[in-house]
């Protein structure tokens, strides 16, 4: 007869059993967390290049094995690159062997956020990274297969698809999210050229990447232009640089990335005309003081809007190619009637609207498009209001369903109704 204790220790084996089994089963699926500040190609990171990044705002990095620890001591998420990460690994027993071995030894490393494995890739490639993406899920769902995609202006022979641009754009997006499945969606659109005439396909490009992101229900990352690598585009100054995170903040996107963060062949070409984060010595520009301002900003205003979902991005006054006029009775409005307001800027308004309700948004985004000029206008809700301060991180009711707000160049108000 059994005793006792052994009737015990069989159940503490079985119930041990059942949750290895449960824990096997219910790893956990990465999700985004902290909205994401990022940039596109950086310099090897230093202690010292890690701190200027986190004193930025910056809180994804890129990295290698040998540097990973770095991120760890500044608290920074980690996005790790590697010979390994590549399709063709998984067709050579040797080289999937090394990719295990590198899983295993960087999985369970606190700083590490994601995987990063192709910048631009054709359509006609998607298969391939598709697999990839799957191995990787499978060996490491905790964590981010990280690719980024050409944006609308690519060309069809890029794109791996045939059509207008919306038609081949549409179609690359389409094969994308079904045959890698990826987590996020990550593209780039570069606007500002240097005869001061925007790209007529931004607006166009963000909708498009809103579109697919819900449909696939994962979020999305835009990254912006950053620098100058080409006498033909312009390094972007603050005001352009606030415009391109209010607007991809109004469209939904929960991460923003900086193209680039430091690339030295870009210096040689254009000297001080370059741009970037960094100068050669190390030492930081204006395009790093305005991004230490704004990383903060669109971090606390998407962690905001992140347990909500993206109802509606509508534009007043100017409709860009591919955007969504402000419907008639929109619940949310913008005025410019009261004594001492702007006019309607000749680059018009965008509302982003959120909520958890189709047709019931509780919070709207309202963005000055002019990036040249302040505006001051009155936000209409459906009932009172409360206002974010983006500085405080701390919502304020107002006295009712109206309020005057002065936006600078580029910026952006939240508000919110009860």
């Amino acid at each position: 007869m059994m005793t006792c204790a052994g009737r015990c220790l069989i159940v503490f084996m079985l119930i041990a059993a059942c949750v290895a089994v449960s824990t096997a089963k219910d790893v956990e699926r990465w999700q985004i967390g902290m909205p994401i500040a990022t940039y596109y190609a950086g310099p090897e990171v230093t202690d010292a290049i890690a701190k200027q990044m986190a004193d930025a705002g910056f809180n994804l990095i890129w990295v290698t094995e040998a540097n990973i620890d770095i991120a760890h001591k500044y608290g920074l998420r980690a996005l790790l690159h590697a010979p390994e990460l590549s399709p063709a690994t998984l067709r050579d027993p040797a080289q999937r062997a090394r990719l295990d071995a590198l899983i295993d030894r960087v999985k369970n490393h606190p700083a590490l956020y994601g995987y990063y494995i192709i910048d631009e890739p054709s359509a006609g490639q998607f298969p391939g990274y598709g697999a990839l993406v799957t191995y990787l899920r499978e060996r490491d769902p905790s964590h981010l297969a990280y690719l980024n995609l050409f944006p609308t202006y690519a060309n069809n022979e890029q794109l791996g698809t045939q059509g207008d641009t919306v038609t081949a754009y549409k179609e690359h997006l389409r094969l994308y999210i079904e045959q890698v499945k990826p987590d996020l969606l990550s593209y780039d659109h570069y606007h500002f050229t240097a005869s001061g005439h925007d790209g007529d396909q931004y607006f166009l490009n963000l909708a498009m990447i809103r579109r697919a992101a819900l449909d696939a229900g994962i979020p999305f990352m835009n990254i912006v232009q950053g620098c100058t690598w080409d006498p033909g585009m312009r390094a972007p100054n603050a005001d352009e640089m606030r415009f391109l995170n209010y607007t991809s903040l109004a469209y939904g996107a929960q991460a923003l990335s900086y193209f680039v963060y430091y690339h030295e062949p870009f210096y040689h070409m254009l000297k001080e005309k370059v741009g970037m984060m960094m100068w050669p010595d190390g030492s930081t520009t204006a395009q790093y003081a305005a991004a230490k301002e704004l990383n903060p900003q669109f971090i606390a205003i998407a962690r905001e809007l992140q347990p909500l979902r993206s109802l509606g991005a509508y534009h007043a006054g100017v409709v860009p190619w591919g955007a969504e006029a402000l419907p008639e009775g929109a619940p949310f409005t913008i005025e410019f009637t009261g004594e001492g307001q702007s006019t309607m800027p000749a680059e018009g308004m965008l509302l982003g609207y959120f909520g958890n309700t189709p047709g019931k948004p509780t919070h709207a985004l309202v963005v000055n498009l002019s990036y040249k000029h302040p505006v001051t206008a009155t936000i209409v809700g459906p009932s009172r209001l409360s206002v974010y301060n983006v500085f405080t991180r701390k919502w304020q009711r107002a006295s009712g369903r109206r309020v005057t707000t002065v936006l600078p160049p580029g910026a952006g108000q939240l508000v919110r109704i009860k």
